[in-house]
């Protein structure tokens, strides 16, 4: 059922097929930035940057409202998560893995948060629930097999540290099903600001490696920030608007198809049958997860 029928749908549609693009293309930038600068600097940088622009924007659009302790308490463990540790798992492991791999871990998000409620929450998980986790482990396993097999450029351990930042990313969800109704804009802003000052004593040591950043790498960390911590959270939240949640998470589908054009058209990745298997595997454990 659609929530504004005043929307057309099909441009919600776009926004939410948008920012899961994004979100994969940007799987590739950041295993660039992570060959070139330190991973605390890179995240750091990344929320600076983010809270220059969000600053205003909620200021704008929302009046910068005061958040309760509760949920603000809320959202710096919605940082610690969701950016700390998802981007060092995200970084760290794109230093070993490829784009192609580590975008097929990314989606096994929506089967983990279904596993994490069950776990944690205490959430029932459906027989569709069980069978998308089942899916993205025997992807998992699939992408596995083509490193095993030689020739991916993939690594064991770089997946799994990818999988630790996926980790990461769905304690960050589950966090914030225990918030109310808050203003989007501001809560990012905060969960920025908190980004940073968590990052901010790991990143000190590396800021000498921000004179060796160019204007190529420069530009590279604009977009990073602006489209992953900005623009993608703005696209997806409009497109909430029209689109109920359960349909608009089949659109996480995109995130591997993007990383992985980008993988293989911008980097040079090779896309084998295995990889292919996994791919599809993936997919399914996605629509599986989040389809009503």
């Amino acid at each position: 059922m659609r929530l504004d029928p005043t929307q057309p749908l099909a441009g919600a549609y776009a926004q939410l097929a948008l920012a899961m693009i994004l979100v994969g293309a940007n799987v590739g930038v950041a295993k660039i930035l992570s060959g070139a600068l330190p991973i605390a600097l890179i995240a750091f940088l990344r929320c600076v940057l983010a809270v220059a622009v969000l600053w205003p924007l909620a200021r704008w659009m929302e009046g910068a409202p005061r958040l309760p302790r509760a949920t603000r308490v809320n959202l710096f463990w919605q940082a610690v998560f969701g950016t700390a540790i998802y981007n060092a798992g995200l970084l760290a492991g794109l230093r070993l893995t490829t784009a192609l791999e580590a975008g097929l871990v990314l989606s096994t998000l929506p089967a983990l948060v279904a596993l994490g409620a069950w776990l944690l929450l205490r959430e029932r998980l459906t027989r569709r629930q069980v069978a998308a986790a089942a899916l993205a482990g025997a992807g998992m396993a699939a992408i596995t097999l083509a490193r095993l097999g030689g020739g991916s450029g993939g690594s064991l351990v770089g997946n799994l540290l990818v999988l630790g930042g996926v980790c990461g990313e769905a304690a960050y969800v589950l966090l914030a099903r225990r918030m109310g109704a808050v203003p989007v804009i501001t809560a990012s802003l905060w969960m920025q600001l908190f980004s940073a000052a968590v990052l901010l004593p790991f990143a000190v040591s590396g800021f000498g490696a921000l004179a060796a950043l160019d204007m190529t790498l420069l530009a590279l960390l604009v977009f990073h920030s602006l489209t992953a911590s900005v623009l993608c959270l703005l696209l997806w939240y409009q497109g909430l608007k029209t689109v109920p949640g359960g349909t608009a998470g089949v659109f996480t589908a995109f995130l591997p198809a993007s990383a992985a054009v980008t993988a293989v058209a911008f980097l040079g990745e090779s896309f084998g049958l295995v990889h292919a298997v996994g791919f599809a595997l993936m997919l399914v454990s996605v629509v599986l997860a989040v389809r009503r």
